[in-house]
């Protein structure tokens, strides 16, 4: 079992960063695979970034490449999601979530947490 806790949301202005975290419980974190997720208002929701437990990023989504990165420190059982240039699109709860490294489907997940980007 893992328990996920994100932190970081808030209000920020168009342009602006922000960094979430989230955090697991367990000492096997290191061996899951790590995905950020955003639901916007009214939408599915969809998966952004994925990291695997050796530290490869995978991209999902065309709307935040180049702008949002996913690392890791396992040390920490801590995942990131570092966001730049954000836009009022980017609005939305997002989560972070785990599946092991066997597995295709992400079996837990956090929270969430609000961010919202004014113009």
């Amino acid at each position: 079992q893992v328990q996920l806790v994100e932190s970081g949301g808030g209000l920020v202005q168009a342009g602006d960063s922000l960094r979430l975290s989230c955090t697991a419980s367990g000492r096997t974190f290191s061996r899951y695979v790590m995905g950020w997720f955003r639901q916007a208002p009214g939408k599915d929701r969809e998966r952004l970034l994925s990291i695997t437990s050796g530290g490869i990023r995978y991209s999902a989504s065309d709307s935040v490449k180049g702008r949002f990165t996913i690392s890791r420190d396992n040390a920490r059982n801590t995942v990131y999601l570092q966001m730049s240039s954000l836009k009022p699109e980017d609005t939305g709860v997002y989560y972070c979530a785990a599946r092991p490294d066997d597995d295709s489907e992400y079996r837990y997940w956090g929270q969430g947490t609000q961010v919202t980007v004014s113009s």
